[in-house]
Formats: structure tokens, sequence, C-alpha cells
């Protein structure tokens, strides 16, 4: 359940009211303020399968950020966070060196739009958000769709909501140094109320896949572990990927990503030693995982919902025990998970390295699981977490001031 302080933090009136107590000489009426709104996401199973051009099944969800802003003459950007009260400006005309810090996303997206030749504009906004960051519930991806709506010059001639995924990722990958897949700006940008999204991360095709939200509840659960995607461990692994497919390659060509591997060639590697042991276990996690995709679409369309829990299940122990991106947090959030009657699926979701669990679960049962979250979970590790359930959501873009 979102917090009603948070809700009213972000409702449009209660941005307005802060755009003009922060921004007091631009915001001289109303009328010129815009909101737009870019929502979190969280994926049901597909971990690290996109940037090996493999399928996930991500949601946007009902929790967002939204920033309320002024269109400007100059060529400035100013951005107060509500949260913790910073604030950050650029030149878009010269733009800032990286940091480090969360305006680096904000900087990272107006350079990617830019080079790309897309015509950007000044503002003056403050961002409010009741998405929970360092939750790997894709903030980030989440602020780099929302400011991209809100530089653009001309939001009629906007790019459409793939190719601004596009470019987010491009920014993110380029200026801001993590090499990650398109999965979390594809999900932010195309969402759909009501439905996960299976996209070709090849192909870039994609479609929705209903979900039994008759049947089950999405439940977030966050470790209260937060992570940290800029450090090494993302990226030495998308390198072990990388090296991987090159040995491979070199028994066949036609393999251009993890991809194109099959489960019969990742044995007769294992059994030739053809790979350091290491490189073998990502290699492994990346090509059942794509599989797993593929029969959870299945089981949701034939709604069996014991084998989701078997599919869960499986790509969590793959994470903690091949790829090595869960944490003894995660672990204990799907052990309370799957001992709680009611809950149909546990599995950590996102990056891992601290983050959220997502969890499919009886209507009835969800507060079931809350209470078997706070009765054990501190005790055992240390962390407090938080249990809400969220809704799949439309995807980020301009709303009503």
């Amino acid at each position: 359940m979102r917090s009603p302080a948070l809700t009213d933090a972000i409702e449009p009136q209660a941005l307005r009211a802060q755009l003009e107590r922060l921004e007091p000489e631009i915001a001289t009426g109303s009328g010129a303020v815009r909101i737009v709104r870019a929502p979190g996401r969280v994926n049901l199973i597909g971990e690290y399968t996109d940037f090996n051009q493999g399928y996930v099944l991500p949601a946007a969800i009902d929790r967002e950020i939204r920033i309320a802003f002024i269109p400007t003459g100059d060529r400035r950007v100013v951005l107060h966070r509500l949260d913790n009260s910073e604030r950050g400006a650029f030149d878009l005309d010269q733009l800032p060196q990286r940091t480090g810090e969360w305006l680096d996303y904000a900087v990272g997206t107006a350079w990617a739009l830019s080079q790309a030749g897309v015509e950007l504009r000044g503002l003056r906004g403050v961002i409010g958000s009741d998405l929970p960051t360092g939750a790997g519930l894709s903030s980030s991806a989440a602020i780099e769709l929302a400011v991209a709506h809100a530089l653009l010059a001309d939001p009629l001639e906007a790019p459409d909501a793939m190719a601004l995924a596009r470019l987010a990722q491009r920014g993110e990958n380029g200026f801001v140094g993590v090499q990650s897949g398109l999965m979390d700006q594809f999900a932010v940008a195309c969402g759909q109320a009501g439905a996960a999204l299976l996209l070709d991360c090849r192909s870039l095709d994609w479609r929705s896949v209903v979900l039994p939200l008759d049947q089950v509840r999405l439940v977030v659960c966050d470790s209260g572990q937060a992570r940290q995607l800029t450090g090494s461990a993302y990226n030495v692994r998308r390198a072990q990927c990388d090296t991987a497919v090159a040995i491979l390659a070199g028994h066949d060509p036609a393999i251009r990503s993890l991809r194109d591997v099959s489960a019969e060639l990742l044995d007769e590697a294992a059994a030739g030693g053809w790979l350091e042991p290491v490189v073998l276990k990502r290699a492994t996690h990346v090509v059942r995982e794509n599989q797993r995709v593929i029969e959870t679409i299945a089981a949701l369309e034939a709604g069996d919902l014991l084998a989701l829990g078997e599919l869960f299940a499986a790509s969590h122990s793959s994470l903690r025990n091949l790829f090595e991106v869960s944490s003894p947090a995660l672990d204990a959030l799907v052990g309370i998970a799957v001992a709680t009657p009611g809950v149909v699926a546990a599995r950590m979701t996102g990056a891992g390295f601290g983050g959220c669990t997502i969890n499919l679960v009886r209507p009835d049962a969800v507060e079931d699981l809350r209470a078997a979250v706070e009765s054990s979970y501190a005790s055992r590790t240390g962390f407090v977490a938080r249990v809400f359930p969220v809704v799949p959501a439309a995807g980020a873009g301009p709303m009503s001031a």
C-alpha cells in the first residue's frame, strides 16, 4: 500500500506549489506549469538476458517519478529533488562531466537526445517520487524518461516510446557508465496498464502479456539493502558473458550472443573445458533463464500457477548460485515468502546486490505475507523491509497539471 504522505506529495497541486516556492521568479503563474511522469518497473522474470539479446518480461508499476516544470527561453536546466532537498543544474550547451551523482542520469539523457539531433529546451523543475531509490525498481530509468519528456522542445514531435527508451539507454551506457541492457528503459517508456511486456531484446519486437490479476497480486518486498549498479560487479558480469560468447563462437560461428547458445552446446562446453568455471556459470544462467521466460509466458497463458512457482524458484536459485547476484537479505525474503501460504511464486528481481523481490500472491494472502516479513525478516538480516502491492501501469509521458 502506498504511503498517503508520499502520494499526496506528488499530486499535481502539491508539485506546483513546491515549484512556485523554489523558483518564485520563474513560476509567476500556475498556468505555465507542466507535469511529466515516469513509472518504475518490476521484472517478472528474465534477469541479465537483455544485454545477451534474449527475452525479458517486465511490467511498469504504479509507483512513479513526476517532474513539475516550467519551460524557459534559456538553455539552463535546474531540478530540485523534493525527497532530499538537493538541487542540480546544468547548461544544455555545455554539459558537465560525469560526477557519480544522481544528476548524471539527467545529464546523460540530455547528452543522448542532443547527439540524436532532438531539439531541447531549458526548464526549471521539481522532482517528486513515491518510487523507492536503490531498490531495484528502476528509479534511474524513470528519471531518465521523465527528464526526456520534460526536455523536449516540441512534445508533439517527440520520438516514439521505443526510440526514447533506446536514447535513455544510450545515455546510461555512454555517459553514466552502466552497461545496462534495454529492459528498464523499455518497460518505463512502453508500459501498459494491467499487463506485463514480453520483449525480444534482439529484434526489439514486443507484445503485452495480460496477467491473471484476478488470481494473484504483484507484491514487491524491498529488502532495505540498497544496491549500486555503478560499481564494477554489473559490468564484470557483462564482460564475463561477452567472454563466453567469444569462446563459444570459435566452436560455432553462428553464435552472436548467448541468445544463440543451446543447452546441448553448454553441456559440450562444460565437458570439453572450453570455459573457465565462473564464465560457464554465468553463461548457464543466461541460457536457462532465457528459456524460463518463454515457459513463464506459457504458464501465465495457461493459468498454471504451480509452474509459475517452480519457474520463479529456479530463476532465484540460478541468480544466487550461478550468476551470484543475490544476497542473504534477498534470500531471506524469498524464504519467508515461499513459506507463507498463498504465496504462489517468489524471486529476486532486478540486478541484485540488494534491492527487491517480486512475489505473486493470492489476494487474501497479501497481508499474511506482510505480517510474516515484519515478524522475522529484521531479526534475520538487520534490515527493515517494506512490503507493498503494485499494479501494472502505463508508460512515461505528460500528464494533466
